[in-house]
């Protein structure tokens, strides 16, 4: 199976019309060759398609911003976490701060492990080794557009192979928090868990918010991967791109 690491440049494949079911995706490389092949291999997969391309973050903000004016707003924004001018770090900033609507995927390495930290505190909804095979990086643009983490078993045992990593804040969780944090940890969406638990999304939602205040921390995904630093969800591959 070709992998990203080792892709061909290939012709990148267009649609003249635009599927409601299709995953909107802008990729942000500072490498076009990357970015070419990132097009080519994801343009092959009929529920995603890439509908622009940049070279750092505030191309991929002008970009967001054009495809809104044009009412065919991105759902998923993808990028490299080290470029010149704004990086990945502060591309996600921005793009939750003025697009908090648009999911953010990281590309990342295993050398890069206080990025992926910095990134998930900035909003990233997930992140994706660099040399993943296209039907991984396919999942994870799914699951984020269905509101779901995605966390790479692989990257995520790497940060939490750190003890320094593991300092747990002082939470005082009811019960039901915990029983949460689990669904939130394996990845679920907030649907998907108001399912689970039959309670509405509504409840979920304030017993997610609840639960970042009690921990001090700004995104779901950066209480998951706590959650699994602390061994609250023990699967590491089960619940993460479903």
């Amino acid at each position: 199976m070709p992998t990203l690491a080792n892709r061909k440049r290939q012709p990148m494949i267009a649609s003249s019309t635009e599927d409601d079911q299709v995953i909107r995706v802008v990729v942000v490389d500072d490498h076009v060759v990357v970015r070419r092949g990132l097009a080519a291999f994801l343009d092959e997969t009929p529920d995603i398609r890439i509908v622009a391309q940049a070279s750092e973050g505030s191309g991929a903000l002008a970009e967001v911003q054009r495809l809104k004016a044009a009412g065919t707003p991105p759902h998923v924004v993808l990028t490299d976490l080290i470029m010149p001018g704004l990086d990945g770090i502060e591309t996600t900033k921005l793009m939750k701060h003025y697009h908090p609507e648009v999911v953010v995927i990281v590309l990342t390495s295993f050398g890069e492990a206080d990025r992926v930290r910095t990134a998930l505190a900035a909003g990233a909804a997930g992140y994706v080794l660099k040399d993943a095979d296209v039907d991984e990086l396919a999942a994870a643009i799914r699951a984020g557009n269905r509101g779901e983490i995605h966390l790479d078993a692989a990257v995520t045992r790497h940060l939490t192979s750190d003890p320094t990593q593991r300092a747990a804040p002082d939470a005082q969780l009811t019960a039901r928090e915990w029983e949460v944090l689990r669904h939130v940890a394996a990845g679920h969406s907030n649907q998907a868990i108001a399912d689970r638990l039959v309670i509405s999304e509504r409840t979920v939602r304030t017993h997610v918010s609840n639960i970042l205040g009690k921990l001090g921390m700004a995104s779901r995904t950066q209480a998951a991967l706590w959650a699994r630093e602390q061994g609250v969800a023990s699967d590491w591959g089960r619940g993460l791109a479903r």
